[in-house]
C-alpha cells in the first residue's frame, strides 16, 4: 500500500475556495495509485470565525486567565471543525471519507498542556481506514494522553509535526506539507523579490532554515520526518508546481553531482527584534560571573542566542521584549549591562559550507560592500551569524543573496530527483524496526 500525507494549513482551507483547491490534490494523489491520509489546520488566520486564535480570544473575554487544560480543549476545537468540513468536500466530490482527532488517528502524546509531545503513534487505526479505501481527514495539532482521557495540543506548527509522525508511522513514501508559497525560498521574498524556489534542500539545511527564522515549515516536523527517513516536499496549494523536496543529504548529491561548491550556501534567513547587552568583567573572577549571569537569566526564562564569552567581556542577544526583564536581572547581580535594541540576526545556511575556505571571506567582503557593520558573529559547521543594526536587515540580506548567487537558477542536470526509499541505509522501515521514543520524539506502535 502506497501511502501519502498531504498536510494543509489554514490559509489552505480558509474558503469554499480555497478548499477546492486542496481537495483537487487529494484527488490527485488517489488518481496516481495512493493512499492520501490527509492533516488539516484550523481554517483561516486571527479573525476568521474558526481559527485558533479567534477561538483563544473568544474564551478570553469571558475570563483572561484560562486553565492550559481548558485551552487545549478549546484550541484543538479548530481543527475538527476543519476535518469534518474537509471531509465533506471530499464526498462531495465522490470519495469515502472520514473526519478524526487525532486521538482517534492515534497519536498518543505526554500530558503537557499547550506544548505535548508525541509518544507513539499507533497506525492501526488509520491502515484500517486505508484498507476500506477510505481517505482519513485527521485534526492536526493535537492528540490524547496515554489514559485517553485528556485532548493536548502540540504547540507551535503542531500540524506540520502531526504530518511528519503520521508519514513515519506508516512509512509514506513522502509528507507534502501544503501552504499559499511555492516551496522554500532561498530568502524571504518580502526581502528579496528575485528569491528562488530550492528545489532540493537537505533536512539539516531546513532544520537550521527554520530554527534561524524561516517559517515555512516547523523544525521539529523536518527532524521527525529525517528520523524516520521519509520525504517531506513543500508545495503550494494553488498550483501544481513541485516545490521543495526535502531529504538525505546524498540523495541531494545525486540531484547536484558535482556540485558542492556552488551550494555551500542554500539560503539566507533572518530574526529581527534582537537587543545586544554587552557586560564589560574586567578583574572579576570569570567563571563565577558567568555562572551567575547566565542562572539569574534562565531563572527568569531568558533565552539567549548569539553568546561570545571572553574573560574580559560577555555579549549575547535577547528578544527585544525580554531586554528590560534581562536588564532588570543584571542590574540585581551588581552588574551594568550595555543594551542595543532593534538588532536583527542574519544567517547564511548551507550543508555545504564545512570544510569550505573563503566562506567568511565573502560573507564579510558583502556586508562592507553594502555598508553593514558586523556587531557579532557565531558559527557552526552549516550556519555563519551576523548581528547587524535592524535598520541595515534588508540591505544585509540582499548583499548575502547576491554575493553567493541564490537568484541564480541551476543547471538542470540528468538524474533521479530522488533514490528509491527501498534498502536505503538507516531506513526506519529495515528488519522491521520502528522510531523509539527517545527526545519526545514518537514511536510506532504495531
Amino acid at each position: 500500500m502506497r501511502v501519502i500525507v498531504q498536510k494543509f494549513g489554514g490559509t489552505s482551507l480558509r474558503g469554499e475556495e480555497e478548499r477546492g483547491a486542496a481537495a483537487r490534490h487529494v484527488v490527485a494523489a488517489v488518481q496516481q495509485g495512493l493512499r492520501p491520509v490527509v492533516v488539516v489546520s484550523a481554517m483561516g488566520r486571527r479573525g476568521d470565525p474558526y481559527a485558533t486564535d479567534t477561538l483563544v480570544e473568544l474564551a478570553r473575554e469571558a475570563f483572561p486567565e484560562v486553565p492550559s487544560r481548558d485551552l487545549d480543549l478549546l484550541m484543538a476545537c479548530g481543527e475538527i471543525i476543519s476535518a469534518v468540513v474537509f471531509a465533506q468536500v471530499l464526498r462531495r466530490l465522490g470519495m469515502r471519507s472520514v473526519a478524526l482527532t487525532g486521538g482517534q488517528a492515534g497519536l498518543v502524546t505526554d500530558g503537557q498542556f499547550g506544548d505535548a509531545r508525541i509518544l507513539r503513534v499507533d497506525p492501526e487505526p488509520l491502515r484500517r481506514y486505508l484498507e476500506r479505501g477510505e481517505v482519513p481527514v485527521v485534526a492536526g495539532f493535537q492528540g490524547v494522553t496515554e489514559d485517553g482521557r485528556e485532548i493536548t495540543t502540540l504547540g507551535r506548527g503542531g500540524s506540520d509535526t502531526t504530518a511528519a509522525a503520521l508519514g513515519v508511522a506508516l512509512r509514506a513514501e513522502v509528507v507534502e506539507i501544503y501552504t499559499d508559497v511555492d516551496g522554500i525560498k532561498t530568502a524571504d521574498p518580502r526581502l528579496v523579490p528575485e528569491a528562488r524556489t530550492l528545489s532540493t534542500a537537505t533536512y539539516d539545511e531546513i532544520v537550521q532554515m527554520a530554527h534561524e527564522g524561516a517559517r515555512v515549515v516547523h523544525p521539529r516536523a523536518v527532524e521527525l520526518a529525517m528520523r524516520g527517513n521519509v520525504p517531506l516536499r513543500i508545495r503550494s496549494t494553488f498550483s501544481d508546481d513541485p516545490g521543495t523536496l526535502i531529504t538525505r543529504h546524498w540523495e541531494v548529491d545525486q540531484v547536484w553531482p558535482d556540485l558542492r561548491q556552488a551550494r555551500a550556501v542554500t539560503g539566507i534567513t533572518h530574526i529581527p527584534g534582537l537587543t545586544q547587552i554587552t557586560l564589560h568583567t574586567a578583574g572579576e573572577d570569570d567563571q563565577a560571573m558567568n555562572v551567575r549571569l547566565f542562572r539569574a537569566l534562565a531563572d527568569r526564562g531568558i533565552s539567549v542566542d548569539m553568546i561570545n564569552v571572553s574573560p574580559r567581556r560577555k555579549s549575547f542577544v535577547v528578544r527585544d521584549e525580554r531586554a528590560g526583564e534581562a536588564r532588570a536581572a543584571l542590574e540585581e547581580l551588581g552588574l551594568k549591562p550595555e543594551l542595543r535594541p532593534g538588532c536583527a540576526k542574519v544567517t547564511v545556511v548551507g550543508a555545504g559550507m564545512h570544510g569550505v575556505p573563503g566562506v567568511m571571506a565573502r560573507v564579510v567582503e558583502a556586508l562592507k560592500a553594502a555598508d553593514v557593520s558586523i556587531l557579532l558573529t557565531v558559527d557552526s559547521h552549516m550556519t555563519i551569524s551576523c548581528l547587524v543594526d535592524g535598520r541595515d536587515l534588508g540591505r544585509a540580506v540582499r548583499a548575502l543573496h547576491d554575493r553567493f548567487g541564490l537568484a541564480e537558477v541551476p543547471p538542470v542536470l540528468d538524474g533521479p530527483e530522488r533514490a528509491p526509499r527501498e534498502g536505503r541505509p538507516g531506513d526506519a522501515g529495515e528488519a522491521g524496526e520502528a522510531p523509539s521514543a527517545a527526545a519526545g520524539r514518537p514511536a510506532v506502535a504495531g
